[in-house]
């Protein structure tokens, strides 16, 4: 899976719990693999400067 957008990702559990780890990733870059399985991504803070947009 690739990032849809660029900023912090926090690694979340099975069932949508936060487990307090993030990932900075670029947008179309992809995404690490997580520690366990069944553990996912979650936009937590985008990136805000516009830098990767096209005109």
């Amino acid at each position: 899976m690739t990032a849809p957008r660029s900023g912090q990702y926090e690694i979340v559990g099975p069932r949508g719990g936060r487990t307090g780890e993030e990932r900075t990733v670029v947008r179309n870059e992809p995404l690490p693999p997580t520690p366990q399985s069944g553990q996912g991504y979650r936009i937590t803070d985008p990136t805000k400067n516009g830098a990767g947009k096209g005109k």
